[in-house]
């Protein structure tokens, strides 16, 4: 029989196993808890200045930052991560955002994983926000009076962005100086998106109100107004390999508002840069000037375009020009354009072959046009005259890859509140971007949908290789971007492995007592 202290070494095995395990886990979470601090920036805070603290952010840190009160550029190159974004959050004072202001870049994202809200930002001489990272929220912010561009993404280093629930006004110059100009890299982050949804953009002083050359565009439920040139312009890379991706677009739920006689949206390329990508546009509303040029401008390489359930009125109710494809480059060798339950004023012309079911009329009968309360009356031709979100067929077999299935939402009425406004639906739904028979109401909550970046679907074009981390590496490997500066390198995050050490030799020390080393 054998002597129960012979079972101690047993007891204490497991003993230290046990401890060890959790002692690991305790400090994995400390760790995380331990670097996740909360930093407040202004009049009698510890930080004057936001660069300040930008240089000690760590991932899932909070920046508080006083409203009523101005603060200098900054540069943000320390890195969040996607679970632990940094948060950068304007405090409001007296319902006045704190207003980041001058510089040539106003405010510069390098870092990663950045969420920016509730600020006002102004004044850079040459960007007020320069985006040259992954997966950066700009939300519930205001970009103004900037005389060049407003926001602008890099060629490189730049990935996904979502910007919501923001106006962007007076910004832009010349023709080649935008209020929203957007790049993603697609060597460094491939598969990257920029969605712009619930904002409000107007009165651009030069360039094109929003222009994108983005590998994916979610363009969805903005009132987008005031343009020099196009209201909405989504190309190619400028100078990207052709072979790394086919660039595509969806555009639903928006109202264009002409002021002046330019084409309203160009698609395809700009004769830098060319997409040769599939596009769609669902239920949004065009109000063009009564001398107005087209309303879709093809242009360079492009593959297929659909639109569907769109309304389209020029002041005074006279024709319109449909579309422009003179220009066009199909990567197909065929023009591919379909359609369905469009409406457009009767004399249009260049009105595509391909659409199906289009309604002809004078009026679309708004319910107040001089007001621009452009939900359909009840006596509109618009009403309960679109085709099912579901029903819509792309060009055959070029169907639009992840199409969005549902509405729900509609766009701001030229201004941006804190809540979203719902497509509240009976079924039968109108065509445009507002639905009739219903007031205006605001979404219970505030929710964001995150942006889908999955992996490449089997008509996606072949990418380079793409490294095991996901879409993409934290950092872009080449030097770049617009400024033609070089990028930091990565800011190491090495404490949390340093605690992990720590508990990984704890965990032997204790075995070695158990067996009595």
């Amino acid at each position: 029989m054998k002597s129960s202290m012979n079972k101690w070494p047993d007891i204490g095995r497991g003993w230290a196993s046990k401890t060890g395990a959790k002692l690991a886990v305790a400090l994995l979470v400390a760790s995380g808890a331990a670097r996740a601090e909360t930093y407040r920036v202004g009049a009698g805070e510890k930080y004057a200045t936001l660069q300040e603290v930008a240089n000690v952010l760590s991932p899932g840190d909070v920046v508080e930052v006083k409203g009523g009160a101005s603060y200098g550029a900054v540069r943000f190159e320390r890195h969040g991560s996607v679970d632990k974004p940094i948060v950068i959050r304007g405090i409001s004072v007296g319902d006045r955002r704190p207003i980041i202001q001058g510089g040539r870049d106003t405010i510069e994202a390098v870092g990663d994983h950045y969420v920016f809200e509730n600020l006002e930002i102004t004044g850079g001489s040459f960007r007020c926000f320069f985006h040259r990272a992954h997966d950066i929220t700009l939300r519930h912010v205001v970009v103004r009076d900037c005389p060049a561009h407003g926001i602008l993404g890099a060629d490189e280093g730049s990935g996904s962005m979502l910007l919501e629930s923001s106006e962007i006004f007076r910004c832009g110059e010349g023709d080649k100086r935008h209020p929203i100009y957007m790049a993603t890299d697609e060597r460094a982050h491939p598969g990257s998106v920029f969605r712009m949804q619930f904002c409000y953009v107007h009165d651009g002083k030069g360039g094109n109100n929003v222009k994108s050359r983005a590998e994916r565009n979610e363009i969805y439920f903005n009132w987008i107004e005031g343009a020099l040139y196009h209201e909405l312009e989504l190309i190619g890379p400028d100078g990207a390999d052709p072979a790394l991706a086919r660039e595509d677009s969806e555009v639903i739920g928006n109202v264009f508002r002409k002021t002046n006689d330019a084409f309203s949206v160009r698609v395809g390329g700009d004769g830098t840069g060319e997409t040769n990508g599939r596009y769609r546009f669902v239920h949004n509303t065009f109000l063009l000037e009564a001398n107005n040029r087209a309303v879709f401008r093809l242009f360079d390489g492009i593959e297929s375009i659909e639109m569907h359930n769109n309304a389209i009125y020029a002041k005074g109710g006279g024709p319109i020009t449909v579309v422009r494809t003179s220009d066009a480059k199909w990567s197909t060798g065929r023009e591919l354009i379909s359609g369905a339950n469009n409406w457009i004023p009767k004399g249009s012309t260049s009105v595509p072959s391909g659409w199906q079911g289009t309604l002809v009329g004078t009026d679309p009968m708004f319910e107040n046009l001089g007001e621009l309360d452009l939900r359909p009356s009840a006596q509109s031709p618009l009403r309960d005259a679109a085709a099912p979100m579901q029903a819509l067929a792309a060009p055959p077999s070029y169907a639009f890859p992840r199409p969005r299935a549902e509405l729900g939402f509609q766009p701001p009425r030229r201004a941006i509140g804190p809540r979203k406004l719902v497509r509240a639906s009976d079924g039968k739904p109108d065509i445009g971007a507002y639905e009739g028979g219903f007031e205006f109401a605001e979404a219970k909550t505030v929710e964001t949908i995150p942006i889908d970046q999955p992996s490449r679907g089997a008509d996606a074009p072949a990418l380079g290789p793409v490294p095991g981390s996901g879409i993409g590496p934290s950092r872009p490997t080449a030097a770049g971007g617009r400024c033609g500066c070089g990028l930091p390198g990565d800011v190491k995050e090495k404490a949390p492995w340093s605690l992990v050490g720590i508990g990984l030799i704890a965990i032997r020390r204790l075995r070695n007592r158990a067996k009595g080393c």
